[in-house]
């Protein structure tokens, strides 16, 4: 902020005006520290990234108590005034929940309802009979995509295994013809496709429209997983060959007394997608002056398809067309059992974006903005480089993410001329890094290689390069549609 005074004119009248300066930036808790140096402000970010990785690789601590710890030690030394601090974390902390736990919470109760009626093994069955045995390996790749849109990577590969190792068993070769489809598949979705934390995360700290995202997220994810997961995946298990492991044998589903037809499935996993997909088209129609804007049934129909609202009326078709079978109180259990496992992951996205608020306040990010101006880099290669720094560093993809999205938000706002598809590209793009080179500090890399029984050598050449290849080609199909559009 440049604050000039013509110091020829009456000196009283240059103190007032920079008084009334004062009181108004600490009245309106502005997100730019005048006190510090750039320079000072730009060691205190790295300090507070270098503190973060220590203390949840070194140390051990859960990411979400050393991302509180480190927003507030940043905020002292980065002179965010005292009085200030508490209300400043608390106000990240809020904003992010408030945009991902509705999400979250509904994807998490639908996808639950799925896995118990049995609609995973009812897709893939489904899949597998209209493409064909020669083509099991896509047939799971895609029932996957459809049944990671509500559900995270670690529950979905979980609830899939029995049914990937069921089909190797049946049709024969390595089972990583079968795994790594359907691996990449959750793992595209959980990384890029709303209304999973990270990326909507991402999405609220940049200010992404979230019907455009999801669509983007789709144009990018559905190539990237086609070329870095499916043929990856078919030219590896030509040449390592990982026989059915023992997990195999011990795992078993019980499937439900009467299983939803493949139709009814298909049904409740593309509904959202349709109902955001009009609020986008409606929007688009509106802007282009095609539909004139204050018409009601336009604003109802878009209502119904802001991402909450959708996931809602998803969640009710689930309890109208499941209760019958399986009786509202275990529909209420299941309902409640959903949303455990998912706190922590709130939490600690949450956490982030008390990080970003921390980072926008003391004017990190801006002083970050600068340096970024004067090197030339572009925004959408800034924000890959950060978070698969960060992704390499500290292993979660979440953390990466939300981490990344609140460096890269003062200079996003900073930048001219950015489009709002320019918004969802860099979102992939800094997805596309939290993605990239999972190795050892990774739960995503252990959990793979248990469930195929694969050392460690082997999961590197496997799992790990093709991650990297889902965030590479993500990040180059996000930064041509940036150019394009």
């Amino acid at each position: 902020m440049n604050i000039s005074c013509n110091v020829t004119g009456n000196v009283p009248h240059c103190e007032l005006f920079f008084e009334a300066c004062k009181i108004n930036l600490e009245s309106n808790n502005m997100d730019m520290n005048l006190a510090a140096s750039p320079t000072h402000l730009l060691l205190t970010g790295l300090g507070a990234v270098v503190v973060l990785v220590l203390l949840i690789l070194i140390l051990r601590i859960h990411a979400f108590v050393a991302l509180i710890g480190v927003s507030a030690l940043t905020a002292v030394v980065a002179g965010i005034p005292s009085a200030s601090i508490v209300p400043v974390m608390v106000s990240g902390f809020g904003g992010t929940l408030a945009s991902v736990a509705l999400l979250v919470g509904l994807g998490c109760m639908i996808g639950k309802l799925l896995e118990v009626t049995g609609g995973a093994q009812v897709l893939a069955d489904g899949l597998i009979n209209r493409f064909g045995e020669a083509r099991a390996p896509f047939a799971l790749g895609v029932a996957s995509l459809l049944f990671g849109f509500p559900i995270f990577f670690d529950a979905g590969l979980i609830v899939m295994f029995p049914i990937l190792m069921s089909v190797a068993d049946k049709f024969g070769g390595s089972t990583l013809k079968y795994a790594l489809p359907a691996a990449g598949a959750f793992a595209v979705m959980h990384a890029f496709v709303p209304p999973h934390p990270g990326p909507v995360a991402a999405a609220d700290l940049l200010g992404a429209d979230m019907g455009l995202l999801l669509l983007i997220g789709l144009v990018v994810a559905l190539p990237a997983w086609y070329v870095g997961a499916y043929c990856f995946a078919l030219y590896t298990g030509r040449r390592i060959v990982i026989d059915l492991p023992p997990l195999f044998k011990q795992a078993s589903q019980t499937p439900p007394l009467k299983p939803p037809a493949f139709g009814t499935v298909l049904a409740v996993l593309l509904t959202p997608v349709v109902l955001i997909f009009m609020d986008t088209g409606l929007n688009t129609l509106t802007v282009t002056g095609t539909l004139p804007p204050d018409l009601p049934w336009v604003d109802i129909l878009r209502t119904l398809g802001k991402t909450p609202i959708a996931l809602l009326v998803t969640l009710i078709l689930c309890l109208v067309l499941f209760t019958p079978a399986l009786g509202k109180k275990r529909i209420e259990q299941l309902c409640g059992e959903s949303l455990a496992p998912v706190c922590g992951v709130i939490l600690v996205t949450g956490a982030g974006g008390m990080f970003g608020g921390v980072l926008r306040s003391s004017g990190i990010g801006d002083a970050l903005a600068g340096l970024l101006h004067d090197t030339g880099l572009p925004v959408i290669v800034a924000a890959f480089v950060i978070s698969t720094c960060l992704r390499v560093a500290q292993g979660s993809a979440t953390v990466a993410l939300t981490t990344t999205a609140a460096l890269m938000a003062p200079i996003v706002a900073a930048a001219p001329g950015l489009s709002a598809v320019d918004l969802c590209c860099v979102v992939i793009a800094i997805a596309g890094g939290a993605t990239v080179l999972s190795h050892f500090n990774d739960s995503g890399f252990w959990l793979v290689s248990r469930l195929l029984d694969m050392d460690e050598k082997t999961t590197l050449k496997t799992w790990t390069v093709m991650e990297t290849l889902l965030g590479s080609l993500a990040f180059i199909f996000a930064g041509l549609l940036s150019l394009i559009f």
